[in-house]
């Protein structure tokens, strides 16, 4: 075999330069790579922004009385219920019952501080998680004695982890785990089947 040349154009190159041109490229990559994901990272949302949630638009037009839907709110259910006007009726009678039966405590917008806690009376949206421990409770809108509750319930929630009652406008019964009523989110009517959770056009 001819020798060859410093001018030579075969290319035979020694393995141990082409283990070392390898091992610069992927340095070279990897480096690339290191600031590429920094500078696309600052495209995408922050936690806090992912955290503190989109207002939620909801259509309320086929929710008929007596039955309850379920949204999604800053990663948290917010419960929607038609109250029939015997649910309503529940309110008065049960409030003897309740640790905080005039929501003095803010789990409540100003404009849900009273009986019904609502807007409109018939209409209650609170959020789906007792104040307790962060369980959800599950809605018992009859009345009876279901397992673990009181003979004379008058319909309203349970929370199965500890045990919390809370009545049909979500204010917590006395002697309870969880220390306050449930949390009624900021709400507004954009029409009157339409609801918008979480903006009120206050701020």
């Amino acid at each position: 075999m001819t020798a060859c040349t410093a001018s030579c154009q075969c290319g035979d190159v020694d393995p141990k330069r082409r283990q070392l041109l390898f091992a610069t490229s992927a340095v070279a990559a990897a480096a690339g790579m290191a600031v590429a994901v920094p500078f696309v990272s600052t495209f995408a949302p922050s936690e806090r922004a992912r955290a503190a949630g989109a207002p939620v638009e909801v259509d309320i037009s086929k929710l008929t009385p007596g039955s309850m839907m379920t949204v999604e709110w800053r990663g948290k259910p917010v419960w929607i219920i038609n109250r029939t006007p015997e649910m309503m009726a529940t309110l008065k009678k049960v409030e003897p019952k309740l640790a905080d039966p005039q929501s003095a405590r803010p789990q409540q917008p100003d404009y849900a501080t009273n009986e019904f806690r609502s807007i409109k009376p018939e209409i209650f949206i609170a959020v789906g998680i007792c104040t307790h421990l962060g369980c959800s409770p599950t809605e018992k809108f009859q009345e009876g004695s279901p397992q673990g509750m009181a003979a004379d319930w008058d319909g309203g929630f349970f929370c199965p982890c500890h045990g919390s009652q809370f009545d049909l406008a979500g204010r917590v019964l006395k002697n309870m785990p969880a220390p306050t009523n449930l949390e009624i989110p900021p709400h507004q009517y954009l029409a009157e089947a339409r609801l918008l959770i979480g903006d009120d056009g206050k701020a």
